[in-house]
């Protein structure tokens, strides 16, 4: 039978991007959900045998205002409380280290556009070591704290907490490895609002995944084959 992957989306734009063919190449039978539209029950994310827990413009402190938050937190802290392999991306990255039990804080600013990270030593022997000094696409304004027992893995010179893992089968990655640059206008249109508010210009957006995005993608599928051949290699579920 083969494996199969959840992809939870919280707007349809920040879906698995370029991780999607990956998945599919790896034989993964891979399905949405999407919160806040389709009817989560519990332990919806318990059967499956990866979980990709995708990005949106909220946060985890904002459950008042959107209250299917809470059972989305919930099914993911379930999850990781039996192990199972979890990637979470921006706010999927948020919403793992708060379910284990790290604080995620409106920073008042916003980091958005191509950059380079920093690696850890941690995370020059991680998975992510294949990204080097390529510039990743960062897209926030939150930031998480580092989950007890897990290692910080990059940074950024505003945001020192850019990744971290928890054990060998939970990945949490503040920047969007999975974007793809042939339809960052998908992202310009549906962040136009946030873009005019911090008066940053789509058209350097634009020209940054035109000069970026190739070698980036190029660098993301290595380092999402890695983390799947970790999967395939350790416990798994």
């Amino acid at each position: 039978m083969a494996p199969t992957a959840v992809a939870v989306r919280h707007v349809p734009f920040e879906d698995l991007g370029i991780l999607g063919p990956v998945l599919a190449d790896r034989g993964y039978h891979v399905r949405y959900v999407d919160v806040g539209v389709d009817l989560v029950p519990d332990a919806a994310f318990g059967d499956d045998d990866l979980v990709v827990v995708l990005g949106g413009p909220i946060g985890v402190g904002d459950v008042d205002r959107y209250p299917f938050l809470t059972g989305e937190i919930q099914g993911v802290a379930d999850r990781l409380a039996l192990g199972l392999p979890t990637l979470g991306v921006c706010l999927g990255a948020q919403i793992i280290a708060h379910a284990l039990g790290a604080e995620v804080t409106s920073t008042g600013r916003v980091e958005i556009g191509y950059a380079p990270l920093t690696l850890t030593e941690a995370g020059q022997d991680s998975v992510l070591a294949a990204l080097g000094d390529t510039p990743v696409l960062h897209w926030h304004g939150d930031q998480f704290a580092i989950p007890a027992g897990a290692a910080r893995l990059a940074a950024t010179p505003g945001f020192p907490n850019q990744a971290f893992a928890h054990g060998p089968s939970v990945l949490g990655l503040q920047f969007h490895l999975e974007a793809d640059h042939n339809r960052i206008e998908r992202w310009l249109i549906g962040h136009a609002h946030e873009l005019a508010a911090h008066r940053l210009d789509p058209a350097a957006l634009r020209a940054d995944a035109r000069r970026h995005g190739e070698r980036l993608a190029e660098r993301a599928r290595t380092v999402l084959h890695t983390w799947l051949d970790q999967l395939a290699g350790g416990s798994g579920r």
